[in-house]
């Protein structure tokens, strides 16, 4: 009897949480991917779906990153929520490209650090008590590129430069260096180094690299290229009056450049 009883009471419980889970399931938010990493001034596409029971009409879907302060249920939702396509910051560069019924997907350009948050997609429906909000959402970093190289090399040796960025980007890149601000055309890869075999004097100069199809440009280094330079010493003995020796020192590079020759007296 006691038995009864208790089951009596547990059953309401547990279909009510039954019927939880079966709501959750229907209202499912998705992205693809959840993290991302952007270059500096690049655009992003946020790919990404949703879904919601049957009986329902969208009212509203916009993206937002997230609360901006401390709320309580008295403030108005679209301070807690803000639709980013009002705010002055991104309506200029966020664009919608899904719809009111399953694509969600955005575009959001010129991707600076100060856009380094967590986005989340929020609809709402023709039931007041019924919206939603996708989280956890996409996690966006924006890098910068640098230029990686030894300050010195020497003529003959290979010199390995490298395009590095603070996270992996997330678009598959191919990049392009410059020389002096001048595009090594022939030097266009999908690895991000730039390997220069038996270095010249003239492979001297200020580095950097781009990724393709992309404006910014990291911040260029400077390579030098020392000299390989070998002396020979020639001792030449003449016979003159007071027999005076006259060593010859000769000074030449494996360029193939003229003999500077350098003479002393003793």
């Amino acid at each position: 009897m006691v038995m009864s009883v208790r089951m009596a009471l547990l059953l309401p419980l547990i279909f009510s949480l039954m019927i939880h889970r079966v709501s959750s399931a229907d209202w499912v938010v998705s992205y693809s991917p959840s993290h991302i990493c952007a270059l500096k001034d690049s655009s992003v596409i946020m790919n990404c779906t949703y879904t919601y029971p049957t009986g329902y009409q969208i009212k509203k879907a916009f993206w937002t990153k997230g609360k901006k302060k401390d709320s309580s249920d008295e403030e108005d939702e679209h301070e807690v929520f803000p639709d980013l396509s009002k705010d002055p910051e991104y309506s200029q560069r966020l664009q919608y490209l899904g719809d009111k019924q399953k694509n969600c997907t955005i575009r959001l350009s010129h991707v600076t650090h100060k856009d380094e948050h967590m986005y989340y997609f929020r609809f709402t429906t023709n039931k007041p008590d019924k919206k939603w909000i996708g989280k956890p959402g996409v996690t966006l970093t924006v890098t910068d590129l640098q230029v990686e190289a030894p300050e010195r090399v020497t003529e003959g040796d290979s010199v390995r430069l490298t395009c590095k960025s603070s996270c992996t980007l997330t678009d598959r890149a191919t990049f392009i260096w410059y020389r002096n601000s001048q595009p090594l055309t022939e030097r266009r890869d999908r690895n991000n180094q730039l390997l220069l075999q038996s270095v010249r004097r003239e492979d001297a100069g200020r580095y950097s690299c781009a990724q393709h199809e992309h404006t910014y440009i990291s911040p260029a280094v400077h390579l030098s290229v020392m000299c390989e330079c070998r002396f020979i010493s020639i001792l030449i003995v003449e016979l003159m009056s007071g027999e005076k020796k006259k060593k010859t020192f000769v000074l030449f590079r494996p360029t193939k450049e003229r003999l500077i020759v350098h003479q002393s007296m003793l």
